[in-house]
């Protein structure tokens, strides 16, 4: 061992002593690939009839920024308040964190902004354009017709709206109670509107004489009337059924009053049968118990191909109506005790072409229902021919929500709401609105050519819905129309937490009165849900890539302008190429799958 280690020859350990920094060294320059911030789309926004920018207003929400998150709202949404409350939020079932433990409360959100822009005197931002010199003439004043004022406005047109009944809101006003509507959330809102310069006249019957003289004085039409008159039941002694929608109308225009004026005088306790299964039934259904009455709704099919919304099926439910399914009327009778309801008991007969159970009679299977009064809530249709699109127009054409008739012998005229949609919901008759601005913005601009090319221009991402900010020029319309999937995300970065709301009266009190039964949330709960948004697509500033960039290759800087698609944090990034050997570590480390990795520009 000793000789061994005789033998050793000890070498000088020699190290270089370069005073110069490496920053000459571009490694970037090897690197096949590179990664780059790209803001995408996020499922909510596409399944949002409005086309709401959901991620960012959750985002300046979860920040306190309460005022620039409404006002973002109201940048796609002239209801944020009434939509808080009487939406159906298919956001919601669009919404990646439904994958990971419940969606985010997005309906909620948007009601507690609306009230918190209430309470503390939010003044609305609008946009500086200048006047048009178009005049463009409203017929409806629901929510298909105000929606398009607004947006008209928005855009620079004078605006008039025409409404026959003697207060504005349509089916808002008349059609949906108070317990689900306060009637001071529906009215700040139309002020809102008619902030901007639109014209409301109310008790003002339109008719084809006046659409056909309305050239002499407007430049457009838009006739967005809904549906004002109740179907027929088509069965023998229907006249002795009270019309559901009458009924609500004046269960709100009169309280308590409202059935004897409906239907006479009933004696106490009483019961009523609800002919249908849509939201105005359950509506008439709830109204009915808060007036004493004891409901039960009558169905042609079973409860789960009820097309109200479930939530309100639910809640029915709770409160105690009633649910008689697989049942059709077949005829009403009158006897000294009341009503008699003949049904025919039904069958499931399998799944028809637009995906619901049919259902057929099963022969010799009738029964009679002894009922006090009976309530025909089975759907509505058009009070009159002209509110519909003439089927025989030389010049329809036809989008998602509205059709336009572009036809030498009439005004452009633009038919939207309930009359036109597939869908039947306030937020499909706000987007129908919007849409309608849209269409007749861009035929004023270059005709009837121009018009297709706008309206794809500002879909969101693979839905239907469409941007006011992407139509005109705003930085949303930087983004990817990618939209982004649970399986982009990196959820190892976020924690479980529960879905929240405000609270609820319980089913015993709130059959007591017409109040609102849901609470708005406080501003805490708010901050909590709004934090719970993965902002899906869309930097949210959490530093992830700098974080873990093993090259120091993601720069940041103070950003005094706030990059207008960014999350407003007051940061900017950006990818130093000369060192970022495209590894791709930050992209997989962004939770929220708003960077890329791709070749870099040759």
């Amino acid at each position: 061992m000793r000789e061994a280690a005789k033998r050793i020859i000890p070498v000088p350990l020699l190290m270089s002593n370069a005073f110069a920094p490496t920053t000459s060294n571009k490694t970037g320059h090897w690197s096949p690939s590179q990664p780059r911030y790209q803001n995408k789309t996020a499922p909510c926004s596409v399944h949002c009839p409005c086309g709401q920018d959901i991620p960012r207003v959750e985002l300046l929400a979860a920040r306190r920024r309460f005022r620039d998150a409404w006002r973002l709202l109201l940048s796609e949404n002239p209801f944020p308040g009434v939509c808080g409350r009487v939406c159906f939020h298919p956001c919601e079932r669009g919404c990646n964190r439904g994958l990971f433990d419940a969606p985010v409360s997005i309906h909620a959100l948007e009601r507690f902004l609306d009230d918190e822009a209430w309470n503390n005197g939010y003044e609305m931002e609008t946009p500086a354009v200048s006047s048009s010199g178009k005049r463009i003439a409203v017929i409806g004043s629901g929510p298909a017709g105000l929606a398009a004022a607004y947006f008209f406005s928005r855009l620079g047109h004078a605006c008039d709206v025409f409404e026959v009944e003697s207060h504005a809101g349509g089916l808002l006003r008349y059609g949906i109670p108070s317990y689900r509507l306060p009637l001071l959330a529906l009215e700040r809102e139309i002020k809102r509107i008619e902030s901007l310069g639109v014209r409301i006249f109310c008790s003002y019957r339109v008719d084809a004489d006046f659409l056909s003289q309305a050239r002499q004085s407007y430049d457009a039409l838009f006739i967005g009337c809904g549906n004002g008159r109740s179907k027929r039941l088509g069965i023998p002694g229907e006249e002795l059924a009270v019309d559901g929608l009458c009924f609500l109308k004046q269960s709100m225009q009169n309280g308590s009053k409202s059935l004897e004026k409906a239907a006479g005088p009933l004696a106490s306790p009483s019961t009523a049968a609800v002919i249908g299964g849509g939201n105005s039934a359950m509506d008439v259904a709830r109204s009915l118990l808060r007036l004493g009455i004891s409901p039960l709704i009558v169905y042609r099919r079973r409860a789960e191909d009820m097309p109200a919304f479930s939530d309100e099926i639910r809640r029915a439910s709770a409160e105690g109506v009633q649910f008689i399914e697989l049942s059709a009327p077949l005829s009403i009778t009158a006897g000294q005790s009341g009503l008699t309801l003949r049904i025919q008991r039904m069958r499931t007969d399998g799944l028809g072409p637009d995906g619901r159970m049919r259902v057929a009679p099963i022969p010799g299977d009738t029964d009679l229902l002894q009922i006090d009064q009976i309530y025909a809530a089975i759907g509505a249709d058009a009070a009159e021919p002209w509110m519909m699109p003439p089927p025989t127009a030389d010049r329809l054409l036809l989008y998602h929500s509205v059709s336009l008739l572009n036809s030498e012998k009439t005004l452009p005229t633009v038919y939207g709401g309930d009359l036109v949609n597939a869908e039947e919901s306030v937020a499909d008759a706000i987007a129908s609105g919007k849409e309608a601005a849209i269409v007749l913005d861009a035929y004023f601009k270059g005709g009837s050519a121009c018009v297709a090319p706008a309206v794809e221009r500002c879909r969101i991402g693979s839905g239907q819905g469409l941007s006011m900010e992407l139509y005109m020029h705003g930085p949303r319309g930087q983004r990817s129309g990618r939209v982004v999937e649970f399986a982009d995300l990196n959820a190892a970065y976020f924690d479980h937490s529960q879905a929240g709301r405000g609270e609820v009266i319980p089913p015993a009190l709130s059959i007591g009165s017409f109040a609102e039964i849901e609470k708005t949330l406080d501003r805490e709960e708010a901050v909590r849900q709004a934090e719970r948004c993965f902002q899906c697509g869309l930097c949210n500033d959490c530093d992830n890539c700098r974080t873990f960039c093993p090259e120091v290759a993601v720069l940041i800087k103070a950003d005094k302008g706030l990059q207008p698609d960014s999350a407003a944090a007051g940061w900017q990034r950006w990818i130093d190429a000369d060192f970022c050997k495209g590894c791709g570590i930050c992209v997989t480390e962004c939770p929220r799958c708003a960077m890329v990795l791709e070749e870099p520009p040759i």
